[in-house]
């Protein structure tokens, strides 16, 4: 397994970085490759230019400003996305690297004379997963309609292997959480990533250690 964590918050104390470490933590048990992106301290610029906008369906040019970034994700197999949901989104910064990350010939192929949509390019994804935090109740976000949480689940899914594998997990009322609720959010995520990356992989791993 080839799994690349996209991390994405401002301050290294927050909640956010502790589920990141639990989710870095089950990937190592399972053996996993996993490089991770932190996108606040690699310094991202998620800006998209007007010369990368030029550029933007050259394959020969448009990943070249981004080319580390472009190449983690050819690299991997399982892509998870760890973030805080701001105003019910992705923070400006993660929906950046999807707009310079994510690119044609990288992510999908344009329509051509056989074919009027977009096809899928990461079939080489077979597990896809979203932890984040909200600091709506779970009931408003629904009504809201989660537009992160879908463009991710639903858009970036679409463009990858047919049976890709999801996961998703969110603590709620953030600004509301205790120790004990945090604690049992962590301990979700723990369970929800053991059955993502194959709890009989995690469980072998922790017997020989």
């Amino acid at each position: 397994m080839r799994a690349l964590v996209v991390y994405c918050h401002p301050k290294e104390t927050s909640f956010t970085a502790a589920v990141r470490d639990q989710v870095v933590e089950k990937l190592d048990q399972a053996g996993a490759e996993t490089r991770v992106h932190d996108l606040y301290r690699s310094g991202f610029a998620p800006v998209l230019s007007g010369a990368e906008l030029d550029s933007y369906e050259d394959a020969a040019k448009n990943r070249a400003p981004v080319a580390q970034a472009v190449e983690d994700v050819l690299w991997c197999d399982t892509l998870i996305f760890v973030y805080p949901t701001w105003w019910y989104g992705m923070p400006a910064m993660l929906k950046g690297w999807m707009d310079r990350v994510l690119l044609p010939d990288v992510a999908f192929l344009m329509p051509d004379g056989e074919n009027d949509n977009i096809r899928p390019g990461l079939t080489h994804i077979t597990r896809l997963g979203v932890f984040t935090t909200c600091g709506a109740s779970w009931g408003l976000t629904q009504m809201i309609g989660s537009p992160g949480k879908r463009i991710i689940l639903r858009g970036v899914r679409a463009i990858c292997a047919k049976r890709c594998r999801t996961v998703f997990a969110a603590h709620y009322l953030m600004d509301s959480s205790t120790d004990a609720s945090r604690r049992a959010h962590l301990a979700r995520v723990a369970r929800k990533m053991e059955k993502f990356v194959g709890a009989a992989q995690v469980h072998r791993k922790e017997a020989n250690a």
